[in-house]
């Protein structure tokens, strides 16, 4: 491979040929969203999430940037922002790992193997380490309300339209009285 560039075609290419949903951003390969199926027989299975994948100029030397972009219950990804703390993506990427390799292998490993001791979901991990029973039927709920084929449509325009997010609590805590498009005192 002598460039970068079409390093990442490739890369690319053989991403969308393995039958993996593929939306570009703009015209450039530099970023663009993936659908993803959680694995059989995990507590994710049945989920499907939309997952932001970003490559930086030196890709393949240097690893992709991911996260997802639907909720999320699990200990090392990060449930506000989707940043996944995987260590094969962070630290030991190599340019031999493909994108394939992310979609096939890493990120089902990360689902089905949580490593609660590195959590970016303290609360996840915490229940995990304490109640597996428990932490598997959350995950469950999570796939149920926030990981279905029709929420990945939904959560990319909310993204668009919205930077900030409220959880349910808080949006269903609101003041009845407060009128939409009133400034914060």
């Amino acid at each position: 491979m002598s460039s970068p560039c079409k390093r990442r075609e490739m890369d690319l290419m053989k991403l969308m040929m393995s039958d993996y949903k593929v939306d570009m951003v703009n015209d450039g390969m530099q970023e663009f969203y993936v659908e993803f199926h959680g694995p059989k027989e995990s507590p994710y299975q049945g989920g499907v999430w939309r997952v932001r994948v970003e490559l930086p100029d030196a890709y393949p030397y240097k690893s992709p940037s991911i996260g997802f972009v639907n909720k999320i219950y699990h200990p090392n990804v990060d449930e506000m922002s989707g940043s996944v703390c995987l260590d094969v993506i962070n630290q030991t990427w190599s340019p031999m790992f493909d994108l394939v390799n992310v979609f096939e292998v890493f990120l089902p490993q990360l689902l089905l193997y949580p490593n609660p001791s590195d959590p970016l979901n303290g609360e996840a991990a915490a229940l995990m380490m304490r109640d597996r029973p428990n932490y598997d039927q959350r995950v469950k709920e999570y796939c149920e309300k926030y990981a279905k084929p029709e929420h990945i449509g939904a959560v990319s325009e909310e993204k668009s339209s919205s930077d900030e997010e409220l959880s349910d609590e808080e949006y269903d805590s609101g003041d009845e009285k407060m009128v939409a498009g009133t400034p914060d005192p």
